[in-house]
């Protein structure tokens, strides 16, 4: 549950970044007139994304077992490599996340109606396709049939939305920086459990070979039952008899993306803060209406 928690926190964050920023700059700017298209443009990226997550959910379904446990196996090596992607990208660009949707906007905004509706469907729609990905796989790799993988997804993007009101009026200041490399780093250790759930997933289909070869077997030691068992499933995605395989690429992929992401790039402290969206500029008097 923590580490879908974790995912919709990140990801909702970012997108309720996206949302607030654009918003107040079209307030600040009295361009009160552009939010309606804003607002159409985030409404079909969300019902794109929740859309995305059915398909794959009962999709799946129909197929034979090897066929589900390629597709899963698949989906999951996909979804650890967008979110490995994504936290980098996102560590890079944090502190000039602010700019770089203004200059989409200002652009946006010369072009009419259905540019704006672009810029917001695709600035939100990006997260919601990582988002609906990557919880469909974690919750694959939880494998429990409970629904506290999705109740943790959806608790992470209700922390997100409230996060994103409050730094949208300026009673919330957050060091992006900061904040995306700690998350970051944690969404890495969540996808190195996915990526090698995934290869089990295709072993399990007799794409991979070397499903009898384990590395260890201790489940006798280890409950996955227990409560600590449930803990170290849902957080790390942890399982008490891994193959030889699934060993190897966990850490093959870990220590290298875990040690290139924590390095330094330069980021000077208080330097990836930033400020409420309004906080910049003239604040105006009131929030925007839909």
């Amino acid at each position: 549950m923590f580490s879908n928690y974790l995912i919709g926190l990140r990801e909702g964050l970012e997108a309720s970044l996206v949302v607030c920023i654009l918003i107040a700059y079209l307030v600040r700017t009295d361009r009160r007139d552009a939010l309606r298209p804003i607002w159409i443009g985030i409404g079909v990226a969300i019902a794109l994304a929740l859309g995305f997550g059915c398909a794959l959910e009962f999709g799946s379904q129909e197929l034979t077992f090897e066929a589900q446990e390629a597709l899963g196996g698949s989906l999951s090596i996909l979804a650890v490599g967008l979110v490995t992607w994504m936290v980098f990208w996102m560590r890079r660009t944090a502190r000039h996340l602010r700019s770089e949707l203004h200059g989409k906007l200002d652009a946006a905004l010369q072009m009419g109606t259905g540019a704006l509706v672009a810029t917001a469907f695709l600035a939100v729609g990006r997260e919601g396709l990582e988002t609906a990905l990557f919880v469909w796989a974690s919750v694959r790799a939880a494998g429990d049939g409970s629904t506290r993988p999705l109740t943790g997804a959806a608790l992470g993007i209700a922390t997100a939305i409230v996060l994103g009101w409050l730094f949208y009026r300026g009673a919330l200041r957050i060091n992006l920086a900061r904040f995306f490399t700690w998350t970051g780093g944690m969404l890495v250790v969540v996808a190195a459990g996915v990526l090698a759930y995934g290869v089990h997933d295709l072993q399990e289909a007799r794409w991979l070979g070397g499903l009898s070869d384990k590395a260890f077997d201790i489940s006798d030691t280890v409950d996955p039952a227990s409560w600590y068992g449930t803990l170290l499933k849902g957080v790390f995605n942890f399982q008490p008899d891994p193959t030889v395989l699934q060993v190897t690429v966990w850490l093959l992929y870990l220590i290298p993306t875990l040690t290139l992401f924590l390095a330094p790039v330069g980021f000077a402290s208080g330097k990836g803060k930033v400020k409420g969206p309004d906080e910049q500029g003239t604040r105006p008097s009131k929030a925007p209406q839909a």
